[in-house]
Parts: C-alpha cells; structure tokens; sequence
C-alpha cells in the first residue's frame, strides 16, 4: 500500500492540480466534524414519488416540476443500460450521497460523509438501503496517485461519476442511479411535515436537547438533526449515529407518503432546491408504476470496518470476507449471479 497522505496534504495537493485541470479544490476543514445526517433524503422523496400513480394530475405536476429542478447527469457512461433495466422491470440500484454543504455555514464542494446504496427489487417486492462507512479507505477511481484514500474523498476528487466509479469497483456492484443531497434540505423537509416521531436508543444529551432510552419523541426539524448528530458520547461511534439517522429517515418516510405531502409544492420544491439525481421525470413514472410495492419491505444493513490510524489518518479498514458479505447481500438483491472479490 503507497503511503496515505494526510488531509492536509491531499487539500494542497488538490489545489496544485485545480490549477491545471479544473479539479476539484478541497476545502479546508472546519474544526471538528459535527453532523453528516442522512443526506440520502433525498431517497425518501424518491419513494415518495412511488405513489404518485394513486394522486392524480395535481401531484404529478408538482412533483414533475421539483424533479425537473434536481436532474443532473452523472457524467459517466453506466456499467449496464438502465433504461433498459428500467423498462424491463429489473431490480435497480440507487446510490444515495450527502455532503457538508447547504448549511452550518458551509458553502464549499465538500465530501459525501453519507454513503448508502439502496437496491429495489419489484419481483421480491423488497428494498434494502447499506450504508458504507465514510471513512473506508479504498482506490479512488481515476485517481491512482490519491490512492488509497478515504471513499468519502472520492466526490472531492471527481464529482459524482467519480464516486459511482469507486463503490463499484469496491463492490462489486452496478450502479444504475444516484441521488445526492445537502444537509440544508433535511431540516427544512422534517418541518414541512410536521415533524417526526422518533424512539432514543439510547440516554444523551447534544447541544441543549436531553433524549432518554426508550422514550418516544415527537421532533422538530432542529430537534431531529440533534438527535442525528452525536457521534462521540455513542458507544457505537459512527455505526450508532447511524442507526439513530435511521430512525429518523424511516420516520421521515412514514411522514412523506401521506396524501398532503404529496400534493404539497412548498415540500417538494424546499427538497428539490437541495438535491440532485440523474432520474429522470418518466424514470420515477416507471417507478411508481412498477417498484411501489417494494418500498413496503424495506430492510437496513451496513458495511462494518475496523478503525485503524495509518500515516496519521483515522481509516474504517474493511475485511475481505466482510466485503463479499456485502457484495453478495447486494447482487442477489439485484438478481445477479455471485462474484468474487478481489
């Protein structure tokens, strides 16, 4: 393995090469980490619009036109024809990201520190959503002098196509779409709902807000994202966060398919101003035609890795076998045949 330059390092490297090939210029960190919720929302609003087939016109234009507002190509050819997957009824994979920007302030690219891919399958009638840790340290895809690095470094590099690129090298696995999501967007969707009720897993308090084990509550936009932020007084670290962004987002999800949320323009277009994904209008049609009934049999699962300090640098360190573990849960989602990784 080649040394792994420090963040540091990797910043001022980053910007030397902005200089001759326009690539991305790493912002510098801002003091410690303090929240990267479950910026996949925009997953929710994708699953939100699987019903849109029982509302009508009225919700069809609204959610038309606040997906027309999020579109954005991935700028990569795909590893298989999705359009074609689409069409056939095929299981699809969505990979979900969330960056730092949109606020605390924050206004640069930024990394995509939420990482999960969700696997949709209409024959099973079952979906499954896999977090990665944001920290596994991996290959960036095109970018072999960076590497390794951490993935969550990868949207630094090279955008989202580059990102594509490096979870499906590590996996194993094609990736047919993305949606991408800044953290100003959740607050703003969680209030547009009313807010969502959430049981603590466990007894903390973050910045003001008390939650006990056990008890159920009733959030606020605000609230929630307290409740979704701690990591360091978790005895599970990151994997604990994010269990409790879990909770949240599915919370969320219960919130977003009522009937008002549906017709509600100022909800959808408060969502779309802060996301992007390369589905299209008649993508999500087919979706909420064919895939609705897998959303009702929604499980979770995440990649586990192991911390380790290397050149300075905190890594999730993933085992081979766990790896396969993961490839192997996500390719027969996908109804395809098993392959070894390397």
């Amino acid at each position: 393995m080649k040394n792994q330059p420090n963040e540091n390092n990797m910043d001022s490297r980053m910007q030397r090469r902005s200089a001759n090939q326009q690539g991305p210029k790493q912002p510098k960190q801002h003091g410690t980490r303090r929240w990267h919720p479950w910026r996949w929302f925009w997953g929710i609003i994708i699953l939100l619009l699987l019903v849109i087939v029982g509302f009508g016109a009225v919700a069809y234009h609204n959610i038309n036109s606040a997906t027309s507002k999020a579109y954005k190509s991935a700028g990569i050819t795909k590893a298989r024809d999705t359009k074609a997957v689409l069409n056939s009824k095929k299981p699809i994979s969505i990979l979900f990201l969330g960056t730092d920007t949109g606020a605390l302030g924050r206004s640069y690219k930024g990394r995509t520190d939420t990482i999960m891919i969700a696997t949709i399958n209409p024959q099973t009638k079952k979906m499954l959503l896999v977090s990665l840790p944001r920290d596994t340290m991996t290959d960036i895809a095109g970018y072999p002098d960076e590497s390794p690095a951490k993935i969550n470094a990868a949207y630094a590099y090279g955008g989202v196509g580059t990102t594509i690129k490096t979870v499906q090298n590590l996996l194993n696995v094609p990736i047919d779409y993305y949606a991408l999501l800044n953290m100003g967007g959740l607050e703003k969707a969680i209030n547009e709902v009313g807010g969502v009720t959430v049981t603590s897993p466990l007894s903390f308090s973050y910045e003001g807000s008390t939650f006990e084990k056990g008890q159920t509550y009733h959030m606020n936009g605000a609230t929630a994202l307290k409740f979704s932020r701690m990591r360091y007084d978790d005895p599970q670290g990151d994997y604990g966060r994010q269990t409790r962004q879990r909770l949240v987002v599915e919370a969320l999800f219960r919130k977003s398919i009522a009937v008002q949320t549906v017709l509600n323009s100022s909800f959808l277009n408060s969502i779309s101003s802060q996301s992007q994904t390369d589905l299209t209008n008649s993508d999500l049609v087919k979706l909420a035609q064919n895939y609705r009934s897998a959303t009702k049999n929604i499980s979770s699962d995440h990649m586990q890795g192991q911390g380790q300090m290397i050149n300075g640098q905190s890594f999730e360190v993933v085992g081979h076998s766990e790896k396969q573990r993961v490839t192997n849960e996500l390719r027969t989602s996908l109804d395809l045949s098993a392959k070894t990784d390397e």
